[in-house]
């Protein structure tokens, strides 16, 4: 099952395409990489590139690549496209591909991506990846690519928006902490044992799950803003044939 995310941004069409195929400027925005570097190329050759990405703070796991993109249709659409591999032993992510697609809008663009992998490690590689690791690269997606758009629209750099994220998790942590603390030093819960512990955690796991349902706020990332699934055309439920499926583009490439 591969990945696809979607958001539009109220961007004219250069200027997303600089913040996402510049590496510099990919790498503050794109919460999947810690760095990405270009490599010399002959002209007319495709992009290779070097990524790395800092899983631990003293575990960095990295890879090689190819890109290429081109000019779509006379409406003005864009597609980049990739093929990526990393042959370090811990990284979970052993080769896969993708691309982007830029669909000019009246008021922006719509910006999508689908992408796959295959992991290693065997069986044990294919359950980690199922629960935990595309689960994970889904939300980092959606996430990075809600900051992408912060940073388009509204002028907020991944840097300060990241400070919103981090602020705004630590507050909805400490008003759960803060409601358990006061409930239980209030005796709410009662005296003895355990009973005293019951109602103050049912009351904050209450809290807790209203607060995770609750919107962030306008100027921090969120991946539940961006569309998970590719969308349906308008008369059912088949997917949008033309921007959910990979470019004719991607064949070009070769295994990095």
């Amino acid at each position: 099952m591969g990945l696809y995310v979607e958001t539009r941004v109220r961007t004219d069409m250069d200027t997303l395409w600089e913040r996402t195929q510049d590496p510099a400027q990919h790498q503050r925005w794109d919460l999947r990489f810690s760095e990405i570097d270009h490599l010399p190329r002959p002209a007319g050759e495709p992009q290779r590139f070097r990524y790395a990405v800092r899983v631990l703070p003293f575990l960095t796991v990295s890879g090689t690549g190819v890109s290429a993109g081109e000019s779509a249709g006379a409406d003005g659409r864009r597609v980049s496209v990739l093929r990526f591999a990393s042959p370090h032993p811990l990284s979970l992510l052993e080769e896969g591909s993708g691309y982007w697609r830029y669909v000019p809008t009246p008021d922006g663009v719509r910006f999508l991506t689908g992408y796959d992998y295959r992991p290693r490690w065997g069986r044990f590689g294919a359950v980690a990846d199922r629960w935990v690791c595309r689960p994970l690269m889904g939300w980092a997606t959606a996430w990075s690519f809600d900051r992408l758009r912060l940073w388009c629209e509204h002028g907020v750099s991944p840097a300060r928006s990241l400070v919103h994220a981090v602020g705004e998790s630590a507050a909805r942590l400490i008003a759960v902490a803060g409601a358990f603390a006061a409930l239980t030093a209030s005796g709410v819960g009662g005296a003895d044992g355990a009973a005293s512990w019951a109602l103050p955690a049912a009351v904050s796991l209450t809290l807790a799950g209203l607060l995770l349902l609750l919107p962030p706020l306008p100027r921090t990332p969120a991946a539940r803003r961006c569309l998970r699934t590719p969308p349906g055309r308008p008369s059912g439920s088949a997917p949008d044939a033309p921007t959910a499926t990979a470019p004719a583009l991607l064949a070009t490439l070769e295994r990095p």
